[in-house]
């Protein structure tokens, strides 16, 4: 196990300041104490009350010096006490300076490793590309217990193949399929009076200078040869031609959302207001627009963030936290984010390590689909 390092998280400062003197002044006693606190929450959700911390901190204390010791801690904002007489919980506080100062994790262990490399390669194999995000998803969701989130921007892979194919008089589908295997299907007007052999004419003229290019660079290398093609091609076809260069995957910046394990934000609930905030935060995972600005906060740096509770506005409700990292293209251009969503209690030390590590196997992916 090792303390978090700073490069790994880049977290946001909470909206509500902690006060810096009492912090400071944690001495070894208190950071333990709060330590077993965050860690009781973390796994059973459940106050923890000086009797029990007795018995499992690894230094001999009374209750009632614990119990001092949770008083200066809930001054200073750390915990909160849910009821009257309960234990104690960290507020989303506390939870951020656990996570910036005292969270240790550890690396993912090589048999985990080889599952999540196993796993995404053979769907990245079997399907595309977009197949091994769905799975990294999906991966993420059952290791965390959450909501498994990934994030991309739509990619306009090198082109395999173009194809016009006629639906009736006016129309014509352009099928571009990537070298990755992504298919993409567009349709097209066609000019009144298309010469019948046109839609194959324009097919090998555009088959014949692919050679892996993207779209947006074939479309650029033909408006410089525009001269050229008006020599090959009739007015008719060349029109097509620029119909089908017209017709992208999208934009470049277009955004592609894909969430998995919903229902396992149903698990473990323990109360009615547990159930509300699940609803609540899944009333957040449908609106993708705030979803989407949320992760692509994550891709202002390098390495794993931490968002925690109404530290952001999506969250405010529901009170969740999400963990996310970004991946990279061949160029080590950040093209997308993977990441958890789920209750401010998800176990930290472990799902970080595991989330920065999948980004890793995804870049990786990336880099030789390309």
């Amino acid at each position: 196990m090792r303390q978090v390092p700073l490069s790994l998280i880049e977290a946001l400062q909470p909206i509500v300041n902690p006060q810096p003197q009492a912090l400071a002044a944690l001495n070894e006693r208190a950071r333990e104490i709060f330590r077993q606190i965050v860690e009781s929450y973390v796994t059973t959700g459940e106050p923890v009350g000086s009797r029990n911390l007795a018995r499992i901190l690894p230094m001999s204390l009374s209750p009632a010096s614990i119990r001092n010791v949770m008083a200066d801690l809930e001054h200073s904002g750390l915990i909160f006490a849910p009821h009257t007489s309960s234990g104690r919980l960290p507020t989303e506080l506390g939870l951020r300076f656990f996570v910036d100062a005292m969270m240790e994790i550890g690396d993912v262990d090589l048999a985990e490793k080889a599952r999540i490399e196993a796993q995404m390669q053979a769907a990245a194999s079997r399907h595309t590309f977009d197949s091994a995000l769905a799975e990294a998803s999906s991966l993420l969701s059952g290791i965390s217990r959450g909501a498994g989130v990934v994030l991309t921007t739509k990619v306009d892979a090198g082109l395999k193949h173009v194809e016009f194919v006629r639906l009736d008089a006016e129309r014509a589908l352009v099928v571009l399929v990537s070298i990755d295997g992504t298919v993409e299907n567009r349709l097209v007007d066609l000019p009144p009076g298309l010469p019948a052999g046109a839609l194959q004419e324009a097919s090998n003229f555009l088959n014949a200078r692919l050679r892996g290019r993207t779209l947006d660079t074939l479309r650029a290398d033909i408006e410089n040869g525009r001269k050229a093609m008006k020599r090959e091609l009739d007015a008719l076809t060349e029109r097509l031609v620029d119909a089908g260069l017209a017709t992208t995957v999208g934009p470049s910046e277009a955004r592609q959302l894909i969430v998995r394990g919903q229902a396992n934000l149903l698990d473990d609930l323990r109360a009615a207001e547990d159930l509300e905030r699940i609803r609540l935060l899944f009333n957040d995972l449908e609106t993708q627009k705030d979803v989407i600005e949320l992760l692509a906060r994550a891709e202002q740096g390098d390495g794993v963030r931490i968002f925690i509770g109404s530290e952001n506005k999506l969250f405010s409700l529901s009170g969740s936290s999400m963990i996310a990292a970004p991946f990279r293209d061949s160029a080590q251009k950040i093209v997308g984010v993977v990441g958890v969503i789920g209750p401010t209690r998800l176990n930290y030390s472990r799902i970080v390590p595991m989330v920065d590590y999948t980004a890793r196997v995804v870049s990786g992916l990336l880099d030789r689909s390309r």
